[in-house]
Formats: C-alpha cells, sequence, structure tokens
C-alpha cells in the first residue's frame, strides 16, 4: 500500500448502493426489519425493562437508524468529520445500551460500526475506529483469545473484502458510463457522417438546379425588359420576376437547411435577427444562452418564419415582436402582432409551404406545444420545446 491508499476515498460510485428492482428492494427491507426486531425483542422481551425504559430504547435505536442514514450520505459526500461523527455517536450508544443490560444492541453497533468503517471511510481514519469498536467488543464478550481473535479477524476481512467489492462496482459503473458515452460519441458521428452526405446530395442536385434557375430567370428578365412594353409583355415579365423571388428563396431555404444538416447553423438569436432586418419587429432574448439540438433550432427558426410570413400578410404594416426566452430544460418563442384579426382556418395557410398547423405537429414531435390565435388587438404565436 501507498500514502494515497491510506488517505483515499472509496469513489463515489462504490459508495452508491447499486439500482435494485422492486422485488430485490423489498427483500432487502424485510430481512433489515427482521434483524432489527429480533434484536429489539432479545433485549427487551424479557421484562427486566420499565415500559418507559422500552420506550426511551426504541427512540435509540430510530436514532441509531438516522444516524446511520446520515453516516452513508456524508460518506457519499466524502464529508470526513460529519462521517467520523456518526461513527462516534453510534459507538457511544453501543456504550450506553451494554450498561443499560441490552448487550446484543451493543455488541451488534461495535461490530456494524467496525465493518462499515472499514468499507467507507478512508484507511487513515478507518482503522482506529475500526480498533476501538473490536477492542469494545472483545472486553464485552470476554470470550477466550482464540475465538476472540478469529471474530474479530472476521470482521476486519469482511469489512476489507466489503470495500474491495464497493471498489470494483465503482469502476465497473465508471467503465459503463464511459462505454456509453463512446457508443453515443460513435453514434453521433454516424449520424453526422450521414447528414454531411445528404448535405452533398442536395447541394449537387437541388442547389445547383436552383442557381441555374435563377441563372436564365434573370437572363429572361433581361431579355423581357428589351421588349417594347405591352399588356402581354409586362404579364409575362411580372410572373419571371414573381419566379425569380420564389428560386431565390427557395436557394436561401435550402441552404440554410444543408447548414442545419452540417450542424454549421447560425445561433438562433441572430437568425431571428436577419429574419426581421427588413421589418418593423423588435427581438428580444432573455435566458442564459446556449447552444440548441438541430431539431429544436430548426423548429424555433421555422415558426418565426412562418408567424412572420403570416403577419405580412393578414397584417401588413403592423408592429411584431419576437421573444425569445431560454428556460431551465426548454426553449419558448413569442412572435406577437399588433393588429389584424385573422380565421382560425387560415393557421394552416403558409405562403412558404410551412404551415403553423405543421408546426405544431412539429413541435408536438419533440415533446413541446404550440398554440397560435388572435389576443387583444393582434395575433400571437406561442412555442416551447425541450432543449
Amino acid at each position: 500500500m501507498n500514502g494515497s491508499t491510506w488517505t483515499s476515498w472509496p469513489s463515489r460510485e462504490a459508495l452508491t448502493r447499486a439500482p435494485q428492482g422492486r422485488t430485490r428492494a423489498a427483500i432487502a427491507r424485510f430481512v433489515w426489519a427482521a434483524v432489527l426486531a429480533g434484536l429489539l425483542w432479545n433485549a427487551f422481551a424479557d421484562g427486566r425493562f420499565a415500559l418507559w425504559q422500552v420506550a426511551i430504547g426504541l427512540a435509540a435505536a430510530v436514532s441509531c437508524g438516522f444516524a446511520g442514514r446520515t453516516y452513508f450520505r456524508t460518506t457519499r459526500e466524502h464529508s470526513l468529520w460529519p462521517s467520523l461523527g456518526m461513527l462516534v455517536v453510534l459507538m457511544a450508544v453501543a456504550f450506553v445500551a451494554r450498561e443499560a443490560g441490552a448487550e446484543a444492541l451493543g455488541v451488534t453497533l461495535w461490530c456494524g460500526c467496525a465493518v462499515v468503517a472499514l468499507e467507507r471511510l478512508p484507511l487513515s481514519a478507518a482503522v482506529p475506529l475500526t480498533a476501538a469498536a473490536l477492542i469494545a467488543y472483545a472486553v464485552v464478550k470476554g470470550d477466550g483469545w482464540q475465538t476472540t481473535a478469529i471474530t474479530t479477524g472476521s470482521l476486519c476481512l469482511g469489512g476489507y473484502v466489503l470495500r474491495l467489492d464497493a471498489e470494483a462496482r465503482g469502476s465497473s459503473q465508471r467503465l459503463l458510463a464511459q462505454e456509453r458515452a463512446a457508443r453515443e460519441a460513435e453514434a453521433g458521428a454516424a449520424a453526422l457522417a450521414e447528414r454531411s452526405r445528404i448535405a452533398r446530395e442536395i447541394h449537387d442536385v437541388l442547389a445547383h438546379s436552383l442557381s441555374a434557375q435563377l441563372v436564365h430567370l434573370e437572363a429572361a428578365r433581361l431579355l423581357i425588359e428589351r421588349e417594347p412594353s405591352t399588356e402581354f409583355r409586362d404579364q409575362v415579365l411580372e410572373r419571371v420576376v414573381a419566379a425569380r423571388s420564389m428560386a431565390r428563396e427557395g436557394l436561401a431555404e435550402t441552404r440554410q437547411a444543408l447548414s442545419a444538416l452540417r450542424g454549421e447553423m447560425t445561433p438562433v438569436e441572430e437568425f431571428l435577427r436577419q429574419l426581421v432586418a427588413d421589418e418593423p419587429a423588435a427581438v428580444t432574448v432573455s435566458g442564459e444562452r446556449r447552444p440548441l439540438s438541430a431539431e429544436a433550432s430548426q423548429a424555433v427558426r421555422r415558426v418565426a418564419q412562418e408567424a412572420l410570413t403570416n403577419a405580412r400578410k393578414h397584417a401588413p404594416g403592423a408592429a411584431v415582436c419576437v421573444r425569445l426566452a431560454y428556460e431551465a430544460d426548454a426553449v419558448a418563442l413569442e412572435v406577437r402582432d399588433s393588429g389584424g384579426h385573422r380565421p382560425a382556418g387560415e393557421l394552416a395557410v403558409s405562403g412558404s409551404g410551412y404551415g403553423l398547423l405543421g408546426m405544431r405537429e412539429r413541435a408536438e414531435l419533440l415533446g413541446g406545444t404550440l398554440e397560435a390565435g388572435p389576443e387583444e388587438e393582434g395575433f400571437v404565436v406561442n412555442l416551447r420545446v425541450p432543449a
């Protein structure tokens, strides 16, 4: 053993009780309750104690139970002095119980303190406490030296074996956590690689096609503008300009989707400010800002786009207020305009193909909610998704 072995605590994983099923936990509680009931019955059932003395003894037993729970908690927290204090209290109660005539309770407490000290404390603190508890036990029992040596040696060995077993269990838990983290990282890397492949395919096909369309539509616009102005020419020019605008918007949406697939999206608050740059709108952000998952970020962006599109369509010129709030376990978006009531049936209508009904379904798939409807003078859209 080196110096650190004597002064180091067992790991927190080793001192944390392993998860148990309901049946196993119920059996363990039953066994402990039966052992405690047997000890109390052996101590108080022979009529040596008055009723008030039995009541004091039961209260002391309950207090020992609380002290034991506190000891297990403080050792998990690696708090040395509170842990030592709880053991000293238990050993003092054992001495009082022995002096009062409840020798079995005292012996049990001394032996238990010796074992759990070796199991859960640094050895530099555990060894003196274990020695004190076992010396008290040997003096009280008064058996022959051979029996005492075998008993105390067995208790020491049992406590140290429990310590080694707890350390092995803690190491296995740490290894399991590391393996799970490695698997999650591997799955994330595989998902990112697949999303990058899809992004490349979309870029090579859709984005290239839209870019080519923009070039041809711009060329068509220039050619049409050279023609003499007639009603037919103006109608064709209007359609070409509208098609060019739709192609440009589609290309911008495609690039945004590609960025999302590659995990290269701009922060949500920056995107919202860019979205309302040419609008009579204000953006406010509250809460501690943090990176969002791709799904939550996309939901916020799409709902903001849809809400602003509806505001432009149904309440042109109305002031719009966009609020983004980072909550403890979620992100919330509110888009409110100052005027323009609209029928509820239009919630699913969208100029860009993303209706609020679809956004509500997207939010519900993420475990969130989306509410939209008229309120006071205007219209409000509220989104909340876990993040």
